[in-house]
């Protein structure tokens, strides 16, 4: 920021954090099938338009207030200035390719921050656990056991509230279906994110394209009125 309150970023890349959007997409257990329709032809109408269908938390998505508390906040209540944040990528694939259902931990953050910097507040806590390869393997990216359960990893509860309480962050997000593990039904780390108001984003991209240190993520969300949430385009611009 410049003395007189300018912001300013400064980049050399720009990174899609997104996914693509068909109805083949993982979603998760029990929620709307990703459709579309066509509905004006080229050939009859002159022109070409669909209309398309999709639960409010499938592809690349940002989860609200709204989702746990009925007088919390919607998508569209989201404040623009909520939605441009410094990011931090913390990368627990090594410890995921052998424990699909691990949990950042507390002194995972420690021994980030002793190789790079104290997380600042405000910033995008991301955790990249690779599973964004698995997004074109639908029934591999949800994960469900034998028991019933997903085998995805996540924040566990201590680290999230270490992020929100002690270092002050502005959201939490992940490659995953969800910032919590798969194994905690509760979704005690979405629950606890957004009764913070914090930004909580899902099924995040190309998260090993970012540094740890220094990229600005922008979030882009449909302003539906009421909702719980909302599918995100999502860029990160990288120095």
């Amino acid at each position: 920021m410049t003395d007189d309150g300018i912001k300013t970023i400064v980049y050399r890349r720009v990174v899609d954090l997104s996914h693509p959007i068909s109805p083949d997409i993982p979603v998760w257990p029990g929620d709307p099938a990703v459709s579309f329709e066509t509905v004006a032809h080229l050939s009859r109408e002159g022109y070409y338009l669909r209309r398309f269908s999709m639960g409010e938390h499938s592809g690349t998505h940002l989860a609200s207030p709204a989702a746990f508390d009925s007088l919390g906040s919607g998508p569209d209540d989201l404040p623009a200035s909520s939605l441009i944040l410094p990011a931090t990528v913390m990368d627990v694939t090594g410890r995921v390719d052998s424990d699909a259902d691990y949990a950042l931990s507390v002194d995972d953050i420690v021994d980030w921050e002793s190789r790079h910097e104290t997380i600042a507040p405000g910033s995008l806590a991301l955790l990249f656990t690779g599973w964004q390869r698995y997004w074109e393997q639908p029934e591999r990216f949800i994960n469900l056991g034998e028991d019933g359960m997903m085998h995805t990893p996540g924040f566990s509860a201590e680290a999230a509230g270490f992020l929100l309480r002690q270092r002050k962050v502005s959201g939490l997000g992940t490659d995953t279906h969800g910032i919590d593990v798969g194994v905690d039904t509760d979704l005690t780390v979405s629950r606890m994110a957004l009764a913070e108001s914090a930004v909580a984003l899902e099924c995040l991209n190309n998260l090993d394209r970012l540094p740890p240190t220094g990229a600005t993520v922008i979030v882009g969300r449909l302003r539906l009125v009421g909702g719980s949430g909302s599918p995100a385009g999502v860029l990160a611009l990288t120095p």
